[in-house]
């Protein structure tokens, strides 16, 4: 069994970023017009009048201020709230593809490895581009990297559970390194339309190298010491595209071929389980929550972060315990926590424990327990 450890993460950014006015501008729009083309409808009750949304309404509810997406004039234009991303030919390297080697290179760079270093590429991501070939194997090939490469959906918690798969290959010597990848185009499956979703998601990918500790030479390490995986099936957070709606005309174009979810539910379900793992996976490791410097969760709301820290720790959480990256991301599904990992460890010192979390859809929850070296 080899030791392993996290020796270097990296970070693709879209180039273009929309505000909530922005974003508010064109939903009200949209409602505007709506509730002037129905207005004989609502009058008599057939058709329930939209409510407008608003820059406050959203901070208010998720600490949201801006995300980045990958096309910023479909989203705005009130006629479409759609992205607006070309398919590609069979001949190019796809979107995520794309997103994936930039988040790649960096994690690459910072690792101080090359592609003939690494024996096998994960794409754990929510949204996967189609069903095959594989994603990974396509990042595979685009870098040059010799061996295996697969894909896994667990959601919010794809990173952390896509951890967890690469630690063990490289416990087991099935693997020197692997190169962990979670491309994430989630601006496409949210329904721009909705008041209490139309803020939420924004686009990413992020990428982690894990490899065994002898061979590791970058200068930011951390030691995997335990990694903690929870699922719990729950409707409250649900997608149903997929390739069986062509068998069902009558569901296609629905609500819920989009991202639905039950906000209130899963805030009182989830937050408690979060923190009631990290705290059993923490003990299990010999470890209290006192010794933890920084929580890296999933961003996905930051009273959920809030709350997630203030039962572990039994107070709040200073901003640098619990560091937060959705005001200017949003939630970019399971890149948030590595998002804030990349951003927020290079300032703690040798010795740190840390503990990367997520929590999502599934209901899915992952704890990877870090030490820096």
């Amino acid at each position: 069994m080899h030791n392993v450890v996290i020796s270097g993460t990296g970070l693709y950014t879209p180039a273009n970023s929309i505000s909530n006015d922005e974003l508010v501008a064109s939903f009200n729009a949209y409602v505007q017009q709506f509730n002037a083309e129905n207005a004989s409808a609502i009058e008599r009750g057939e058709v329930d009048a939209l409510t407008e949304s608003s820059s406050a309404f959203i901070e208010k509810a998720s600490g949201i201020k801006s995300r980045f997406v990958i096309d910023k004039a479909g989203i705005l234009d009130p006629a479409r709230m759609v992205p607006r991303i070309p398919e590609r030919s069979n001949e190019q390297w796809g979107i995520l593809c794309e997103m994936a080697i930039g988040a790649a290179q960096d994690a690459l760079a910072r690792a101080g490895k090359t592609a003939a270093d690494i024996d096998g590429v994960i794409v754990a991501c929510s949204n996967l581009q189609r069903a095959y070939p594989a994603v990974a194997i396509e990042v595979q090939a685009a870098l040059g990297i010799q061996g295996f490469g697969y894909d896994m959906n667990v959601a919010c918690s794809s990173a952390t559970f896509g951890i967890q798969a690469a630690v063990n290959s490289v416990q087991l010597g099935q693997a020197r390194a692997i190169l962990m990848v979670n491309p994430e185009i989630c601006t496409g499956h949210l329904n721009f339309r909705d008041r209490d979703s139309h803020f939420i998601f924004g686009d990413a990918c992020t990428a982690v190298i894990i490899e065994r500790a002898d061979q590791a030479t970058s200068a930011q390490q951390f030691d995997v010491l335990g990694t903690k995986l929870l699922t719990q099936f729950s409707n409250t957070i649900r997608n149903n595209f997929g390739f069986l709606n062509r068998a069902a005309e009558e569901g296609i174009g629905t609500r819920d071929k989009l991202f639905v979810q039950e906000g209130r539910k899963v805030f009182k379900d989830v937050c408690p389980m979060v923190a009631e793992l990290i705290a059993a996976h923490l003990q299990e490791n010999g470890l209290e929550v006192a010794q933890v410097k920084r929580f890296w969760l999933h961003q996905a709301n930051l009273n959920m972060n809030l709350l997630i820290a203030r039962k572990l720790l039994g107070r709040d959480a200073e901003p640098h315990e619990a560091p937060v990256i959705l005001d200017t991301y949003a939630n970019t599904s399971s890149a948030g926590s590595v998002i804030a990992l990349h951003k927020n460890h290079e300032d703690l010192p040798s010795g740190s424990i840390g503990v990367l979390s997520s929590f999502g859809a599934g209901y899915s929850i992952g704890s990877v327990i870090l030490r820096k070296r």
